[in-house]
């Protein structure tokens, strides 16, 4: 009988499978190698695939993406680590300037995946935590999935390895070995397909519409307003780029009340994004103020108190849920 296994299990079966499937697709990053990878996710992989197809880096980011971007050009098709999400910003040139725009330029898609950990809730602080994700949904060119459940994780892995485009796979470090989402994935070959949400739990009076992380608050939150009598509707958008517009405006029409939860920071965050299409797809259904449940406006917190209180969780939730439904 098949095992329940991690996130971090189905992120690593998905991209041995893509290996195993098509020879063009490689790793590169640091310590993926020899190291097994710093949270181990290819452990295993050097022994199985080469040198060729396993190719520790130095510590340079810039370098990592470029070598990507110049293989998959030649046919390859990488798979970049990088080992805290956090230091793609060493990479930010190569990934917004010539990889989301090489199509436009030249008519050639760079097939490339730029994947690693990030979000905070670990202790990592400022530096080892962030969610970076709106810089690069800000790009036209780039697709950014970050998935919330271990089926997912390895569905949407497997599809960015596919894609003809660059894709950002963020995946989120509290989630990698959480008893609590593992699951028995399938045994035969799946993809979650880029650029659609999934709609996790069926309400009627708001909508709580988010993704990665805060998926789990946003699933504990419903319970316990469940039991106050107030029905919420989970929407877990999966991909931020491209959004998936006809199911964000479908809950909204639904429950006329919606709240976006977020981990990334309050100004410039996803849910600003959301509201503005809610308010131009269904304006006249709403009965209520778009609101949002986000970390505030500063970096991650080492402190774990200070970590707690900056953020969102299934409490906040919960309280905003209340003032939303009592509008």
């Amino acid at each position: 009988m098949a095992e329940a296994v991690t996130y971090l299990e189905a992120i690593r079966q998905g991209l041995w499978e893509e290996m195993e499937r098509d020879d063009r697709v490689f790793c590169l990053g640091e310590d993926i190698g020899v190291y097994g990878g710093a949270f181990k996710l290819t452990r295993g992989f050097l022994e199985r695939f080469g040198a060729d197809r396993v190719i520790d880096t130095p510590i340079a980011e810039s370098a990592i993406v470029g070598a990507a971007i110049g293989a998959s050009l030649m046919g390859m098709r990488p798979v970049a680590e990088m080992q805290f999400i956090d230091f793609i910003a060493c990479a930010f040139n190569q990934i917004t300037n010539f990889a989301a725009k090489n199509r436009w330029r030249c008519g050639a898609g760079v097939p490339i995946v730029i994947r690693g950990p990030a979000g905070a809730g670990v202790r990592g602080g400022p530096f080892h935590s962030q969610s970076p994700e709106m810089y690069f949904v800000h790009t036209p060119g780039l697709k950014v999935v970050v998935p919330g459940t271990a089926y997912d994780a390895k569905g949407l892995i497997k599809a960015a390895i596919r894609d003809e485009d660059p894709v950002i796979y963020l995946e989120h470090k509290y989630l990698y070995r959480l008893p609590r989402i593992k699951e028995v994935l399938p045994e035969e070959d799946y993809v979650v397909p880029i650029g659609k949400a999934a709609l996790r739990l069926e309400g009627k009076d708001l909508s709580l519409i988010t993704y990665g992380a805060m998926l789990l608050h946003c699933l504990d939150a419903a319970e316990s307003l469940d039991r106050e009598g107030v029905s919420a509707e989970v929407l877990d958008l999966r991909t931020l780029l491209p959004l998936d517009v006809d199911a964000i405006e479908a809950t909204a029409r639904k429950t006329g009340r919606v709240l976006i939860v977020h981990e990334d920071t309050r100004t410039g965050g996803i849910a600003g994004e959301i509201t503005a299409l809610i308010n131009e797809r269904a304006f006249e259904f709403l009965d209520a103020p778009v609101t949002r449940v986000t970390a505030p406006d500063a970096p991650v917190p080492y402190s774990a108190p200070l970590e707690d209180f900056f953020l969102p969780n299934a409490a906040k939730v919960v309280e905003a849920s209340r003032r939303l439904a009592a509008y």
